[in-house]
């Protein structure tokens, strides 16, 4: 297993009043050292996975946006529409706007999700404002949004917010990657592996990436962009 210093800049561990914010690799490793000491199992997953990836983002419009893109497909298919939709300059909530429908489809947006972003775009959402407060909060306010629901703003509040303790339990490759580190006979519902990450409090963030971490390696191919 690789060696992570548990010697850390202590400012990684400190509390906030939105709890701990990931800003570094340090704050990652933190996090997969205390996850390794608690959990034989994550211990036996980062052997595999070697040091974890740090997987912040920009939070915004964009984000959201990309997050959207990325519902239901592949990430390798995410990433072409992703890709079209930045070629034609089509990721502000503005351009979303005044673009035509056409203009959309053509990136390889399904009628659905064009209806999701114009209703982000319309939708005010003061961003910086996200950045201070509580998580709960945050994901309460994303998911008024049609076309927002809870993973995605999990996922907004883990990567783009930098939230440590934020676990996204409906996520497709993370249950399969519980059942197979844990030996399980079944994937575990949403319901099941919330209750279940609560014992990684508070670095849930992290036990999500080295389960997709753990997935890669297990699967051999991306559970998460």
């Amino acid at each position: 297993m690789p060696v992570i210093s548990r010697a850390l800049p202590i400012w990684c561990a400190l509390m906030t009043q939105v709890g701990r914010i990931i800003e570094t690799h340090d704050c990652v490793a933190e996090g997969a050292a205390y996850l390794a000491d608690i959990e034989p199992r994550f211990a036996h997953a980062l052997e595999l996975t070697g040091p974890l990836p740090l997987r912040l983002r920009k939070d915004g419009f964009a984000a959201l946006l990309d997050a959207i893109v990325s519902q239901q497909v592949s990430v390798a298919a995410a990433d072409a529409i992703w890709g079209r939709l930045k070629t034609a300059g089509l990721t502000g909530p503005r351009k979303i706007m005044w673009a035509s429908d056409e203009d959309l489809r053509a990136c390889g947006m399904s009628r659905q999700k064009i209806r999701y972003a114009r209703e982000l775009a319309s939708s005010g959402i003061r961003f910086p404002s996200l950045r201070d407060a509580p998580t709960a909060e945050v994901i309460e306010t994303l998911i008024e949004v049609p076309g927002i629901g809870r993973w995605t703003a999990e996922i907004y509040a883990m990567f783009s917010l930098g939230r440590a303790d934020v676990f996204a339990p409906g996520d497709l490759a993370l249950q399969e990657a519980a059942r197979i580190l844990f030996e399980m006979e079944e994937r575990p519902s949403e319901k099941a592996l919330r209750v279940q990450s609560e014992d990684w409090s508070p670095w849930r963030g992290v036990a999500a990436r080295l389960l997709w971490a753990y997935y890669r390696v297990a699967k051999q191919r991306e559970g998460i962009r």
